[in-house]
């Protein structure tokens, strides 16, 4: 195996520690390897924090091996940043260590750093390669990515559906339909991404919480649809809890960015969008300038259907299980390409890719 790919592949892996921790920030991994030996590594642990590649010199020098800088490479998932953030450029870091050679999985799409990173890496004579292992790095931050590229936030539509295709029961009477280790890995998902999002039926019928259960992690920013501010506040959704977001026709607040999430000051905010053709498109652009990076959208189906619709989605991840119920509220049909399906317990997950 080509020896920055196997460096890559353990650059990737550290990074994938990251995922749920780091938004709206990118998941990085870093090592540093001497003659085929890593002499140190890291990741970017949590948003705020420390990035991979100072983690990744830390230990380095945890491990007495400082003096190795000089000839060793480091390899890194995305491009080293060349501006001043929470923390100091990563490229200025590495430039002050001198190392010999950086490798690079991919390059920011972050104007503020854009190239400018393995320009300056360059300029001072280390050896720079790119494009190692990209398609694997381009999935492991499809959510960064498409928020720099596309402007709006990563959607995957999510649903669980009986044997004979019906959402819910008789006018949206809710109904246990996946079993218990789906709902372990849909509260795993749900700390993953940044938002969560139901229409103004499923949070009349379900009341639900939104909140990560079962499972260790943070909570998503709760979005909920609700047209004609008609919600009662005493619904779980405004609970305080967590962030709350009412898109709506009528009432705007200022916005919070996504960070705020990390700190305990909750409340419920508003979004005003037009009444057009349109709504998917301005609720995923206005949500993007809030900062909100990647959505799961959870129903109910009018919801679901609007964003097939639309096109504005990534992934459909579909429950089948083996209920039947005979008639209620039909699932819609999945579109775009199948990439797997897999058995848990007695439920067939099935995901598919809009590309």
């Amino acid at each position: 195996m080509n020896e920055d790919i196997k460096w890559m592949q353990r650059a990737l892996l550290l990074a994938e520690y990251g995922r749920g921790s780091v938004s709206p920030n990118p998941m990085v991994g870093c090592v540093i390897v001497h003659n085929d030996q890593i002499i140190g590594e890291g990741w970017h642990r949590h948003y705020g924090g420390p990035h991979a590649e100072v983690r990744a010199v830390e230990d380095v020098i945890k491990r007495n091996n400082e003096h190795l800088f000089p000839e060793a490479t480091a390899y890194v998932t995305l491009e080293p940043c060349s501006h001043t953030g929470k923390t100091p450029p990563c490229a200025d870091l590495l430039v002050s260590k001198n190392i010999k050679k950086v490798v690079i999985c991919n390059g920011d799409p972050n104007p503020l750093v854009s190239g400018r990173g393995i320009e300056l890496l360059r300029s001072v004579g280390i050896e720079v390669v790119c494009d190692v292992l990209i398609d694997e790095g381009l999935v492991l931050n499809r959510r960064f990515f498409t928020s720099f590229i596309k402007k709006r936030p990563y959607v995957i539509l999510k649903w669980a559906e009986t044997a004979d295709g019906f959402l819910a029961g008789k006018n949206g009477k809710p109904i246990q339909i996946s079993g218990e280790f789906s709902g372990m890995r849909v509260h795993k998902w749900r700390s993953e991404e940044d938002a969560i999002l139901i229409g103004h039926n499923t949070a009349i019928n379900d009341n639900p919480k939104l909140n990560v259960r079962n499972w260790a992690g943070r909570n998503p920013v709760r979005i909920v649809l609700d047209r004609n501010l008609q919600l009662q506040e005493s619904l779980n959704l405004f609970d305080n809890l967590q962030p709350t977001i009412v898109v709506n026709y009528g009432k705007e607040t200022e916005p919070a960015k996504i960070p705020e999430r990390y700190s305990e000051n909750f409340g419920t905010t508003f979004l005003k969008i037009n009444q057009d053709e349109n709504e998917i498109e301005e609720i995923l652009h206005k949500l993007h300038k809030r900062g909100i990076q990647s959505i799961i959208v959870e129903g109910g189906a009018k919801v679901l259907t609007s964003f097939l619709d639309s096109g504005l989605w990534d992934e459909i991840r579909r429950c089948q299980s083996l209920k039947t119920i005979g008639s209620g509220i039909k699932a819609p049909l999945p579109i775009g390409i199948l990439t797997k399906s897999e058995k848990v317990q007695d439920d067939l997950w099935s995901y598919y890719s809009n590309s």
